[in-house]
């Protein structure tokens, strides 16, 4: 139960230890033994901490004396490098054994500044003593726990908004005469909405019934929840491809059922995926787990074995999705503020209005979804949260975008994007 020999030979696991010039010079009159100790724990009944969630890295422990006495305070640190392939989902911490920390001691940061990087993590800490590298989960139980908290109140709220919305743009299109632009812009932001009401009602379902249901059940709300993600970036595509119908072709368009064949596309596309998917067996319980293998979550989603197809209908059609949106997103903004710049749009332009109008586009494109692919590494926590937030009130931002953008109906519409669209239009035809 000793400690095991390091094994140095093999190119690329050897760590580093980098003692500072200040340590040496305080004992420049003195002779002394320097010892580095490196314990595999793995075997051993110690640095074991109470509700500990994080793992040691490699089972290591690195003590580093230099004499008899304790080294603290350091002005310039000492560095240790730990060579390592980090597992998915954690985050590396400089971390040293304090006996002082509760009953019978614990792990501490302090005095430790963690520098991580993709194949090594180097610690730098102002004091000797017995180190390791902590492997905490980015997403542990209590975290999760505060996220579908919070996932599950924003997704209540947004449901009402969507009714709201769904409300509003009935009523003011029949309340209204609108020009056929308009009333086809409007219809897409209804189905737009509904899509994402269907999306909050399969998560609010699956979050309650998802580990409690039987097998067949489960394969249907997965399946439902896959379906009604396709739908909102399907129907996010489809709002980039009407602004650019609108801003780019702004001459010769004319669909005929433009609408019904938008409503076709939007909602029967997604049952195509869903069904092949569900033909081949994908879904089932899905669960989600820390490094120690500690169950944080049960969903009814794509199973683990089918995972490729995760990556294929959802990251890599969104990502296709996001980059068009975007693309159109910077060509409205350029001809917007090319207009506004040559005076042609007139009238009570204020700057948050302005900024209202393109944070709404941003919103609709599907901007906020793009977080997703930030959710990995030291910053995954804060940005899931943030993901959480600003998607789960995604129905509140287009609530209010919708109303501040169509409501009231003045002569002008001097905030609407169907009065840029006009006079783009005018200003050509009179070019020609």
């Amino acid at each position: 139960q000793g400690p095991s020999m390091l094994n140095t030979t093999e190119e690329g696991k050897a760590g580093k230890i980098r003692l500072p010039r200040e340590i040496f010079q305080s004992l420049s009159s003195q002779i002394v033994r320097v010892v580095v100790t490196v314990l595999n724990i793995q075997q051993l009944d110690m640095f074991k901490e109470v509700n500990q969630t994080g793992q040691v890295l490699d089972n290591t422990v690195v003590s580093i004396t230099v004499g008899d006495t304790s080294i603290s305070g350091l002005q310039d640190p000492v560095q240790l490098t730990f060579t390592h392939r980090l597992p998915r989902g954690v985050t590396p911490q400089c971390v040293f054994w304090d006996p002082s920390k509760g009953m019978t001691g614990g792990w501490s940061s302090s005095g430790c500044i963690t520098q991580p990087g993709d194949k090594e993590t180097v610690c730098s800490c102002d004091h000797l003593t017995l180190f390791t590298l902590l492997l905490n989960p980015a997403l542990d139980t209590s975290t999760a726990r505060s996220l579908i908290a919070v996932a599950t109140a924003g997704c209540g709220v947004a449901m009402v908004f969507s009714i709201f919305t769904i409300t509003f743009c009935v009523f003011i299109r029949c309340r209204f005469r609108f020009e056929e632009t308009l009333r086809i812009n409007l219809g897409l932001h209804v189905n737009l909405v509904a899509s994402l009401f269907l999306l909050n009602l399969a998560f609010l379902l699956n979050s309650r019934l998802s580990g409690r249901t039987q097998p067949g059940t489960c394969k249907v709300l997965g399946g439902l929840t896959h379906y009604s993600l396709l739908c909102c970036f399907t129907w996010m595509a489809l709002e980039g491809c009407q602004l650019y119908l609108l801003f780019v072709k702004v001459l010769g368009i004319y669909i005929h059922h433009y609408l019904v064949k938008m409503c076709l596309l939007g909602w029967g596309f997604p049952v195509l995926v869903v069904g092949v998917a569900g033909v081949i067996g994908s879904y089932g319980e899905y669960t989600i787990q820390t490094t120690d293998h500690q169950v944080i979550a049960h969903l009814c989603w794509i199973t683990s074995k089918h995972l490729l197809l995760h990556y294929i209908t959802n990251c890599g059609y969104f990502s296709l999705i996001f980059l068009f949106n975007m693309a159109v997103f910077g060509v409205v903004t350029h001809k917007s503020c090319s207009l506004q710049g040559t005076g042609a749009v007139k009238g009570d332009r204020k700057p948050w209005k302005v900024a209202l109008v393109a944070a709404g586009l941003f919103c609709l494109l599907g901007a906020t979804w793009a977080l997703a692919f930030l959710t990995y590494g030291i910053s995954s926590v804060p940005v899931l949260y943030l993901f959480t937030i600003l998607n789960s009130l995604q129905g509140i931002f287009i609530f209010i975008w919708l109303v501040v953008l169509y409501y009231p109906k003045t002569k002008e519409t001097t905030g609407s994007l169907s009065y840029a669209i006009r006079h783009d239009k005018n200003t050509t035809v009179s070019q020609d």
